[in-house]
């Protein structure tokens, strides 16, 4: 997932104005079980937990991965290489800076075991604690309960 650019991809790209822009909110919006237009509102502030799909394609894996947004941003961006396609003008472009979550280790969660999963924050000394997120990829904003009696 992050060697999927190169350091002359990732330096083609100018941000116009050499501005990062910090939002407030990010609106998510998805279908729900009822077949109604739904919305979460992501807020780093109060409603920060979010899930993604997982790319794991093992049996018995978890089909999402966690994350609590740090922050909400946009820049306005412009790609030098011309082999990118629709990169002619400038864009907007919208991401998040999150910190994920882990699966706990040892803890088995699923149907057969009646469980949901236990999950933590992955330590903030591994390479890839932290990370930027397309808005795109959100399934949708989640509530995370706090396991104190377990530590």
């Amino acid at each position: 997932m992050h060697e999927e650019f190169t350091d002359s991809d990732r330096n083609c790209i100018c941000f116009i104005g050499s501005k990062i822009y910090f939002i407030q909110t990010c609106r998510i919006y998805y279908t729900s079980y009822d077949l109604q237009w739904q919305c979460d509102t992501i807020n780093p502030r109060t409603h920060q937990d979010i899930m993604v799909w997982s790319p794991a394609t093992e049996e018995g894996a978890e089909p999402y991965w966690y994350a609590r947004v740090l922050g909400v941003y946009h820049v306005n961006v412009w790609a030098k290489n011309s082999t990118i396609p629709g990169t002619r003008n400038a864009r907007c472009m919208d991401f998040l800076w999150v910190h994920w979550f882990g699966e706990e280790p040892h803890y088995r969660s699923g149907s057969r075991q009646a469980c949901l999963p236990k999950i933590g924050f992955v330590e903030s000394t591994d390479d890839f604690a932290f990370s930027f997120l397309d808005p795109a990829s959100l399934v949708r904003g989640c509530h995370l309960i706090p396991a104190f009696s377990a530590g």
